[in-house]
């Protein structure tokens, strides 16, 4: 089976991005790490991390999505990834100190009726989605539901 492990270009910051994600994902495992590049998973997710200097700017086009627990939510979004630096965003994005982007999306939302054939139920739980900072569930079945 063929897998896709993403590769992660910072800086000068490989060790130091590491044992920040290792801070915030408790069930963090790291593999490699040096001066010069890391291998590491996060959540299940594989990573690899290189230390390729400013040549390129970070770009919000290459993002990852972190499901979560509802309870843990907040810890993770509203804490721990945004910490020294980062910055949240709308629709559960935001942003790590690093650059990065991450979308932390609550377990269920997966299954939210976006897709509904209903679509004014749906445009109503897309519409109440667009003006969230963090995604909550009850908030948008209440819109679904209308």
């Amino acid at each position: 089976m063929t897998s896709i492990t993403p590769f992660l270009w910072f800086n000068n910051n490989v060790p130091e991005a590491v044992a920040f994600y290792k801070s915030v994902f408790p069930n963090a495992k790291v593999e490699v790490v040096n001066d010069f590049m890391a291998r590491f998973e996060l959540e299940g997710q594989k990573f690899n991390a290189l230390n390729g200097g400013p040549k390129y700017d970070s770009t919000r086009r290459c993002r990852s999505s972190s499901a979560s627990r509802p309870r843990k939510r907040s810890t993770i979004s509203g804490g721990k990834l945004t910490a020294d630096g980062g910055e949240e965003s709308k629709c559960g994005w935001l942003k790590d100190k690093f650059g990065l982007s991450w979308q932390v999306v609550p377990n269920g939302a997966r299954s939210l009726p976006l897709g509904d054939p209903d679509r004014a139920r749906a445009n109503r739980a897309m519409q109440a989605m667009m003006q969230m900072q963090r995604i909550v569930i009850a908030d948008l079945d209440k819109a679904f539901a209308g």
